[in-house]
């Protein structure tokens, strides 16, 4: 009854405004006004049936959904540390913005880190430091039957499809790649001429929807993959099995995404929500993908080509790895895509719930392959939460190749990591197809940015690993990470995660390994 009663007192002082700028002056219609807005905006609380709290608190219950609103930002500027931030700290995007400007990424006064909470890691610095390399060095990419092999950079472009980035946003990220020779994947959503324009290298994803080379009812079209795959942009082809953000579940680009020229590219229908299936049509056993990865090589006319994967079964991993070992085909590359990475939205069951975390697929991955006899076939990239120059020398150490960043490339052309990703209402204009907000995005300031981004960190990690007395990242050794397991105790990664030695897999498999390793079957992905 409360609430009806302030309504009614409300309605009277309303009504009294109105009187007087009737009676007495012209003026009180300052105050009449927004009352009567007031004393409607009320009425329709109190009469609408589905929020009770505006039923409760008419007008005033309003405030609450205003602050839930802008919670995300009072959080990030005004209650969040500088290192506990979620998906990333402060710290950590600070550092990204000051070396996409070109600015010192430097701090006064010490970390604010706890170095004795359990789980801190460091790396090993050396007695006998070494200069830094001038040339920053390159990982070859292409096994033996590729016959067009690509120099990768060690920081790259991550996967991050137009549509899901805006026009603008993959403009100044490919024209960065450009200008500092590194490559762009291009995500799942095709190849689109924002791609092409500036004239960076590509690495050509190829997903379950299988976008810019797909038939009319959405299979794989051999000869449109073959004409596009020749482009001299392309150098490397990547199949995605699954990403970390949402692995086992396609990819969803909402409806009011799907312009004109969105559509053109995927070859969908516009304005509709494009799903893409959590399975491809072209295999379904680990031979069959083996078979089809050698398919797309040829028709690829030699280019490398690899795989994508978030890695979840051990078992299953092992049995793609007897089925290259039975047909003799290797992958040039394979992509580890961490449970922590994911640009765009996935449901957040999936999101907290789903996948190895990026360490423990790596691990998976290169042991695997090192004990099939197989890794030095192919180069692993990885992916989740790349953002520095010790972020990629960890990596590397633990058995990556080389390395690809998307969220700290984002932030690199602006993003400020709002989390608007999927709603269309990116406030930089990175992740809209709203042209008013992308216009908001310059491309020649924002591709500097991202060349000098990736520069900066390439040369942080080279920094660090002349500081550990390590001339290229092939003599990094897992013993050069450091990891505190309790206040009182440090073990060396080396000690905490052994490596595999070359085919022991094949001729004496070690306990944990042996079980899986012996029911991995390559006719069957069995859990």
């Amino acid at each position: 009854m409360l609430r009806i009663f302030w309504v009614v007192l409300l309605g009277c002082v309303a009504a009294a405004a109105v009187v007087m700028s009737v009676l007495v002056s012209p003026w009180w219609w300052w105050a009449a006004g927004p009352l009567v807005a007031v004393l409607i905006l009320a009425g329709r609380d109190l009469l609408q049936r589905r929020h009770s709290v505006l039923r409760n608190y008419p007008v005033l219950g309003r405030l609450r959904f205003a602050l839930e609103g802008i919670r995300p930002e009072v959080q990030q500027y005004f209650v969040e540390r500088n290192v506990d931030g979620r998906p990333f700290d402060r710290d950590t995007r600070s550092i990204v913005y000051e070396r996409a400007k070109g600015t010192d990424a430097e701090e006064p006064f010490g970390t604010e880190l706890d170095l004795y909470a359990a789980g801190q890691e460091f790396l090993v610095p050396s007695m006998a430091p070494h200069a830094v390399r001038a040339d920053p060095p390159r990982v070859r990419i292409g096994g033996p039957d590729c016959t067009q092999p690509y120099d990768m950079a060690l920081l790259n472009v991550s996967a991050m499809s137009f549509g899901s980035l805006s026009a603008n946003a993959v403009l100044a990220l490919n024209t960065g790649a450009a200008l500092g020779g590194f490559a762009q994947d291009t995500g799942e959503g095709g190849l689109s001429e924002y791609h092409l324009r500036p004239g960076g290298d590509l690495v050509w994803e190829i997903g379950t929807g299988y976008f810019g080379c797909r038939t009319k009812d959405g299979a794989f079209d051999e000869a449109e993959f073959a004409e596009k795959a020749a482009h001299p942009q392309v150098k490397c082809v990547s199949l995605k099995l699954s990403q970390g953000a949402k692995p086992g579940i396609g990819g969803v680009l909402p409806g009011p995404k799907v312009n004109a020229e969105i559509a053109r590219v995927r070859g969908v229908p516009a304005g509709r929500t494009v799903v893409s299936p959590p399975y491809h049509q072209v295999f379904s056993t680990p031979r069959e993908l083996v078979r089809f990865l050698a398919r797309m090589r040829e028709l690829a006319g030699g280019k490398p080509v690899g795989f994508k994967l978030c890695v979840g079964s051990r078992r299953q991993f092992l049995a793609v790895c007897k089925a290259m070992l039975a047909e003799d085909v290797t992958p040039d590359f394979i992509i580890v895509d961490g449970a922590e990475g994911g640009t765009g939205a996935a449901p957040l069951e999936f999101a907290d719930n789903m996948g190895m975390p990026l360490t423990e697929g790596l691990l998976t991955v290169h042991n695997a392959l090192l004990g099939a006899g197989l890794r030095d076939r192919v180069r692993i990239g990885v992916s989740g939460k790349v953002a520095t120059g010790s972020d990629l020398v960890k990596r590397l150490l633990q058995g990556a190749d080389y390395t690809n960043s998307a969220r700290a490339m984002m932030f690199a052309v602006g993003c400020i990591q709002a989390q608007r990703c999927h709603t269309n209402t990116c406030p930089t204009g990175v992740t809209t197809q709203d042209a008013r907000r992308a216009r908001a995005l310059d491309v020649g300031d924002k591709s500097l940015r991202v060349h000098r981004y990736q520069e900066a960190t390439v040369k942080s990690a080279l920094q660090i690993m002349a500081a550990m007395g390590v001339d290229d990242p092939s003599q990094l050794r897992p013993h050069m990470l450091q990891r505190r397991t309790d206040p009182q105790t440090i073990r060396s990664w080396a000690e905490l995660h052994p490596e595999l030695g070359p085919g022991q897999l094949i001729n004496d498999a070690p306990g944990a390994w042996a079980q899986d390793w012996h029911a991995a079957d390559p006719e069957h992905f069995t859990v």
